[in-house]
């Protein structure tokens, strides 16, 4: 029963980042305990979590009431000063709750400032009062800073100001959380509402649940703050009494303000704030003077003939089809047009179609949209869902009133454009990217709660190192499965204390940040549905509801992914197609690529899958040995099967088997057998794989509709006991109607149940195999173009052009060194199948840099010498660093003259060509008392320095700038000690097959070490020996270890004698040390 007696009306939950420390569904459940019957959220300048909030106080019968406590300026002239004052607003109505959004949206878009953060105006104020209550801010606010500094003139303008605007609708806020001055000020307050009539409001500025919250509260604002508990910072202004008192204790603090008290009833009463979640609201697509609906039918079916020639080109072929096709999109689209969606359809059709008019890729589809037919005859998808056994209702289900959910993949670097293009379609203020927000999780909060308490770094980081990165892994999830961490833990108070700190934060709001692909179009003004949230230049506004609640507000969201293998595929089809741009019969269209190559599967079994999307793990290739997938619906099964739950469960080992005849197919098992399952089944060896797979079996075993199927596998999926009984009845008695017995149909259902959690949505599946044998069938046949397209799309990243260039070693294709006279910024491929180095890969040059060498190249042909290039480039970016990184990359190596000598010259040739660049200017000699044509004096001088670096050096310069050894090895240096030593050999010669026994002696380059300790207390050592061709890894026990440790240093040179094996788990060699030399 609840308590009308205080209601709680300045409340903080965890989206009030530097303070809050509760979720919004957590205050909900508290305050229903306490028997409240309303509370407030009012979040320092944001609604974050205001939808969550709403939601959770109806579910527990409480009265939501919405508010925003914000920093306010008198005007404009003060917002450079400090002189801020606070005030919570709340929202009585639905025009308030606007006006806040609005407030919210003006704040973040023009009203930030360095020292203060956001802020709004008393001008901005009265502007959007209609609807607003205000709290004065207790002794924050204007009256009350005011009051205690004893300037009573600006109290009385305050309270002119507030009289005048807000009459009836502001509070002389008072609270008693033991902060200095609150007694002074509540004296004062109190003569001034006998005096001026103002009602008085009892708050608690609640910022946690409970009084033995403080201590990990004080921890959370200094992780905000970035201080220590030691430092003790001024900045900290919370006491232990801000805690969710109960209405008694409330009661009792203000025994002798009853009216402060009982006008939190009143204020309850008049915040009626009534939000509507059941409504959609897109924007109107321009169509003429057709309707919507008729639009797109008219469109799906013009598109339908279109896609029936390319799947048929056979006219007989044709015929024969044309009536299945027909008949699945006229019902697809009766679903689309009765669930009121043609709309959408619509949008998505535009913007994608006009992302392919301007070279902007776009993936095959994504999710379970790709099981939609017009969906693919519009262009939004390039799968054919009847082609694959694909469900529309997978996708759209007629029995589930839900917003359809098209996911679209872009180009990496494009992506931006679509939406910019989608903003000059429906306007600025109606298109936004939706906010996403980081919590501390289990390895962020170690580190965070850690350097408050002033644990050194590395302490932190070898803690966090052993938590595991899985998705959703918890502090206690990391504890229960790592032993050291258990220990760490049991043993160690220190760490102890951190621990059960940092669980107690584990998951709290720590930062926004921007959704990977979210927008949405609004059909007017975002702001009239949601408030925005602009970073501090009041630029790129993002939505301040996140994904899962923005739906709520009406508004849909459409997801403008960026994907990189997309933009790895288009640029390696430039490179092809511009190659052969005179003979139109070799240039390729990457969709219409035959998806039954037999070369293609024979090189997907090779496992060679560095940069093919999503096969490139050593997981993943284990997976690709084992299943030796042949066809492209083992591909498919091959994305489906790479999951945890299959992985684990033994599906895949029972997949695996079926397929090469090592178990019998069965439909599905011996116990569950049936002949309606074959069908189904077939393509997956009897395996319940895929979600689709368990919507077909319940639609023919127990005559369910696909709708209806699609909600039991939801219910399956999110394991409702009550909503799977009901269903368990129904699929028995549907199974009856079909002569199936009780016995059979209840096993079925048991298994369906059981493979739910694992069954994966084909249509994803099927989308994403495609892109993965897309990128297959380009490095098969095109591998020095894909291999470029690759690196380019990375070429920022050094680790991975690194893994990248060994895979083109492995590939034995050639690279040709950086050269600033054939060198472009990106990769590229010359006439001759080489793959030409890109200037952009070099460490520490930027990008304008290099397209100033470019450009300036493509006027002169090529550089005869430095001298020339720091001449014709004529920039200011050409300095000395710049100048050094190519020399020792070898990109001036075209100059002939040896890295040594060019490192010895290039700052005086800077200076020189500065020199001669100002006499060209001023017609006369330079500081050298030189003129132009005398500079082969100074080329001789010095261009003829005879001191060379070493070899070694040389190369350390080139591993520096590129991450890599190119040209050579410190390894080829040592090559005679193969002749010292009776058989060892090169690391080429053990990958090119050359090896007949298991025992071998490599000679190599220690690149990388790894000591590590056993179970069983026992040292080891993981090793990477590489030399110019390849790298193995090295495992070095304690035995061995003790007696060569003094070996063992990175960049040594050394001879490793061993076992060689190949790895379990990656299927590499690996050698098992005995003795190193």
């Amino acid at each position: 029963m609840f308590n009308f007696k205080f209601v709680h009306l300045r409340v903080h939950s965890d989206f009030s980042m530097i303070d809050g420390l509760v979720k919004p569904n957590i205050l909900a459940q508290h305050a229903k305990k306490l028997n409240m019957p309303a509370i407030a959220i009012t979040d320092s300048s944001n609604l974050h979590g205001m939808i969550k909030f709403y939601r959770a106080t109806f579910s527990q019968g409480i009265k939501p009431i919405i508010g925003v406590d914000f920093k306010v300026f008198p005007d404009d002239k003060y917002v450079s000063s400090n002189m801020f004052t606070k005030i919570t607003l709340l929202a009585v109505n639905n025009s308030g709750y606007r006006n806040l959004l609005l407030l919210l949206s003006r704040a973040y878009k023009i009203g930030y400032n360095n020292k203060v953060g956001v802020f709004i105006t008393k001008e901005w104020l009265v502007e959007h009062r209609k609807g607003i209550i205000l709290l004065s801010g207790g002794c924050y606010g204007d009256i009350g800073v005011n009051l205690l500094n004893n300037n009573k003139s600006l109290v009385l303008n305050c309270l002119s100001f507030y009289n005048r605007f807000f009459e009836n609708f502001y509070y002389l806020e008072i609270m008693r959380i033991g902060r200095s001055n609150e007694e002074q000020y509540i004296s004062r307050i109190k003569d001034i509402s006998a005096r001026e009539g103002i009602p008085v409001v009892a708050t608690n500025e609640v910022c946690f649940l409970n009084k033995q919250d403080f201590e990990v509260h004080k921890i959370r604002v200094f992780i905000n703050l970035g201080c220590t508990i030691k430092s003790n910072s001024a900045h900290y202004n919370y006491t232990p009494q801000q805690f969710m008192r109960t209405s008694n204790e409330m009661e009792e603090l203000f025994l002798d303000f009853p009216d402060a008290i009982s006008n939190t009833i009143e204020i309850s009463k008049r915040c009626n704030v009534i939000l509507k979640f059941n409504k959609y609201f897109l924007p109107k697509f321009q169509t003429g003077n057709m309707n919507t609906t008729d639009f797109l039918v008219m469109k799906a079916k013009k598109g339908m003939q279109k896609r029936l020639i390319q799947l048929f080109p056979n006219k007989q072929d044709r015929i024969n089809n044309v009536n299945r096709y027909y008949t699945r999109l006229l019902s697809e689209l009766n679903v689309i047009n009765k669930m009121g969606f043609p709309g959408y359809f619509l949008i998505v059709m535009e913007f994608i179609n006009w992302a392919k008019k301007n070279d902007i890729p776009v993936g095959p589809g994504r999710g379970s949209g790709a099981g939609s037919l017009v969906s693919y005859v519009l262009n939004i998808t390039e799968l054919d869902p009847l082609s694959f056994d694909l469900l529309f209702e997978r996708f759209l289900n007629p029995e589930r009133v839900f917003m359809p959910d098209l996911d679209v993949d872009f180009c990496m670097d494009k992506r931006d454009k679509v939406i910019e293009h989608v903003s000059k379609i429906y306007g600025e203020e109606s298109v936004s990217q939706i906010i996403s927000f980081g919590t501390l999780t289990a390895k962020s909060v170690i580190r965070d709660v850690g350097r408050v308490f002033g644990f050194p770094y590395g302490f932190l980081n070898r803690l966090s190192k052993l938590i595991p990165l899985d998705l959703g892994m918890t502090l206690e999830k990391a504890i229960s499965q790592k032993v050291e961490l258990l220990e760490l833990y049991k043993f160690d108070k220190d760490v102890r204390e951190l621990i059960n700190i940092a669980k107690r934060l584990e998951g709290i709001t720590r930062n926004v940040s921007k959704h990977a692909g979210g927008v949405v179009i609004s059909p007017k003004k975002i702001t009239d549905f949601v408030p925005l949230y602009y970073d501090e230049n009041g630029n790129n506004p993002v939505t301040q509801f996140d994904k899962n609640d923005i739906g709520y507000t009406g508004l849909v969201k459409f997801d403008f992914l960026g994907l990189k293998t997309l933009t790895v595929i288009h640029g390696t089809v430039k490179m092809i197609n511009t190659k052969f741009s005179n003979n139109q019969k070799k240039l390729i269209n990457i969709n219409t690529i035959s998806l039954k190559d037999k070369n293609c599967f024979k090189f997907l079994q090779t496992a060679q899958t560095i940069a093919v999307f999503q096969l490139e793990s050593n997981g993943m290739k284990d997976l690709i040995r084992r299943l030796k997938p042949d066809s492209f619906e083992d591909l498919v099964a091959l994305v489906a099967l790479f999951r945890p739950g299959p992985l684990q469960s033994g599906m895949v080992d029972n997949f695996i088997n079926r397929k090469h005849g090592k178990e019998k197919i069965l439909y599905p098992n011996k116990e569950c057998q049936h002949a309606l399952l074959k069908p189904i089944l077939k393509s997956t060896y009897g395996i319940i794989l895929y979600q689709e797979q368990v919507m077909k079996i319940v639609q023919v075993f127990a005559n369910y509709t696909l709708g209806h199927a699609d909600l039991l596998r939801r219910t399956m999926e999110k394991k409702d006991q009550v909503e799977m009984n009901k269903h368990r009845e129904m699929f028995k008695n549907g199974a009856k109607e079909n002569n199936i017995n009780t016995k059979l149909s209840t096993k079925i259902f048991n298994l369906l149940e059981q493979f739910a959690g694992y069954a994966f949505n084909k249509s994803h599946s099927v989308s994403y195999a495609l892109v993965s044998y897309q990128t297959l069938w380009l490095k098969l046949y095109y591998p020095e173009e894909f291999m470029a397209s690759a690196m380019n799309a990375d070429i920022d990243n050094i680790k991975k052009i690194v893994v990248l260039i060994n895979e083109c070693k492995v590939m034995k294709l050639k690279i040709i060194p950086p050269n600033v006279n054939q060198s472009d910024y990106y990769f590229k491929v010359d006439d001759d199948k080489n793959i030409i180095y890109g200037l952009g890969a070099i460490k520490g040059i930027g990008k304008s840099v290099i397209l100033d060498i470019v450009n300036a190249r493509k006027n002169r042909k090529r550089f005869s010498e430095l001298f020339d290039l720091c001449v014709s480039v004529n920039s200011k970016r050409i300095t000395h660093k710049v100048i050094e990184k190519l020399i020792m990359s070898g990109g001036c190596d075209c100059f002939g003259l040896n890295r040594s000598i060019l490192m010895h010259s290039c700052e005086y040739i800077i200076k020189s060509a500065n020199q001669y660049l100002k006499s060209i200017i001023l017609k006369k000699r330079d500081l050298f008392g030189l003129l132009l044509d005398d500079f082969n004096v100074i080329k001789k001088k010095y261009y003829s320095i005879k001191k060379l670096y070493s070899m070694k050096q040389i190369l350390d310069w080139e591993k520096d700038s590129l991450g890599l050894y190119l040209t050579g090895h410190p390894v080829d240096e040592h090559v005679h000690l193969q002749m010292r030593y009776n058989n060892v050999i090169r690391l080429k010669d053990l990958f090119n097959n050359k090896i007949t026994t298991e025992q071998i002696s490599i000679l190599g380059m220690i690149s990388f070490l790894k000591f590590k300790v056993t179970k069983t207390k026992k040292n080891m050592v993981f090793m990477i020996l590489e030399d110019s061709f390849v790298q193995i890894e090295v495992i070095i026990f304690d035995n061995i270890l003790r007696r060569y440790r003094h070996l063992l240093e990175k960049e040594v040179i050394i001879i490793v004698t061993g076992r060689i094996q190949k790895s379990m788990f990656s299927k590499k060699y690996i050698v098992l040390a005995e003795k190193l030399i």
